[in-house]
């Protein structure tokens, strides 16, 4: 069978969009879309060919992190961070049964990391999920990147500037749930940051960030395959976002509500 790409074509991608060892890396991913990886035959070599591939790249001082969100709490379930399930794609869940994964208690946004800041990424999330001390003000102060496959350069951290800039769209909202820790359990609550689901006006529109980024020349892009690795800094998402809605309310959701 003819292949799309090699696992030395990862590692050059990577490099290629500015990956660099040390960093802290933040994966939304489809691997599907890359086509034909040499030598490939099933879905555990493929996330093993990238995942290995990411840690020669950022180094035993790098940490990768991947979204294994569950959302049991917004929809009446209990949580147990070592048993649930992500529904976040394969090498979201490659990485959060890995043996070296520590993941976070969040109910609904829990992250998976593995490397030199995994427990720093991980532990104690607080109640708010898009909060202080959330996972993602931490990203943003450690200078994390995101670097997407076969996503655009949005991510789930664009939640996180919302509520930093208080946009008038989105609110908190507590959802109740039992968290399940080893034998333990806990009656908990924790927020997410919601929107009106009844109108498509405040849907989120992360195509306008994506392109606003790549016109500011903060996205690095690399072929790969079938597909793309996409990079930005956590730093630049936030400034493009903050610039972006100070000029347009309406900036990241779908309707002109604010104009």
């Amino acid at each position: 069978m003819s292949s799309d790409y090699t696992r030395s074509d990862i590692v050059d991608s990577l490099r290629a969009v500015g990956i660099e060892k040390g960093d802290s890396v933040f994966s939304h991913s489809n691997l599907g879309f890359f086509g034909q990886l040499e030598a490939c035959t099933s879905k555990e070599e493929y996330c093993d060919a990238f995942y290995s591939a990411i840690r020669d790249v950022i180094g035993e001082s790098g940490t990768f992190v991947v979204p294994t969100f569950t959302y049991s709490f917004t929809d009446g379930d209990f949580f147990d961070p070592s048993e649930t399930e992500g529904d976040m794609g394969m090498l979201s869940e490659y990485i959060r049964t890995h043996s070296e994964s520590i993941r976070s208690s969040d109910p609904n946004f829990s992250i998976a990391a593995i490397g030199a800041k995994a427990e720093y990424f991980t532990k104690n999330p607080p109640s708010h999920s898009f909060g202080q001390n959330s996972f993602w003000e931490r990203f943003l102060a450690v200078q994390g990147k995101f670097c997407n496959f076969n996503f655009d350069s949005a991510s789930t951290f664009l939640h996180y500037v919302e509520r930093c800039l208080d946009v008038p769209y989105r609110w908190d909202k507590p959802f109740a749930g039992t968290l399940r820790q080893g034998k333990s359990e806990q009656r908990r609550v924790f927020y997410h940051y919601v929107r009106d689901l009844q109108s498509d006006d405040y849907a989120p529109n992360f195509e306008a960030f994506d392109k606003y980024a790549s016109e500011e020349g903060v996205v690095k892009l690399k072929d790969l395959g079938k597909g793309q690795v996409v990079m930005v800094s956590a730093q630049d998402t936030y400034e493009i976002t903050e610039t972006g809605y100070l000029e347009d309310q309406s900036f990241l959701i779908s309707g002109s509500v604010y104009k």
